[in-house]
């Protein structure tokens, strides 16, 4: 810590995001001896390729999530520690999608739903009561 400043930290971003500073951000960073990170700015790279995922989004997956638990379970307890496999299309470089395996949470996911409730709309609401979510 320099006047409250975490410069650990202030460093790792800098050789992260090496290739969007300027020619003389590089060069006076070089004269203090900081230089670029080739895996940093890869792992940094990556991270802002990756589509984000939206609500709308984050919500149907753990409704599909919770659909298949319950399918298979018979009951809409979920224990909170729970993943459930699911399958998503995913678009890759050149708008080519994939379809990928993620881990769901139903059970952290239903939680938190219970927890925001007020800010579900009727319809989101509706579909969580068709899957026997009583509090819906």
């Amino acid at each position: 810590m320099f006047e409250g400043e975490q410069l650990g930290r202030w460093v790792v971003a800098q050789r992260a995001g090496w290739p969007g500073l300027e020619a003389d951000q590089q060069d006076l960073l070089a004269a203090i001896g900081v230089e670029p990170d080739a895996e940093l700015v890869a792992a940094r790279t990556a991270a802002e390729a990756k589509p984000k995922v939206s609500r709308a989004d984050r919500f149907a997956q753990g409704l599909a999530a919770l659909a298949t638990f319950v399918e298979r379970e018979g009951r809409v307890r979920v224990p909170r520690p729970h993943k459930e496999p699911l399958e998503v299309a995913v678009a890759g470089p050149g708008g080519q999608e994939s379809v990928e395996t993620v881990q769901v949470g139903p059970g952290a996911w239903l939680n938190n739903q219970k927890a925001r409730r007020a800010k579900l709309s009727p319809g989101q609401l509706a579909q969580l009561a068709e899957h026997g979510v009583e509090w819906a």
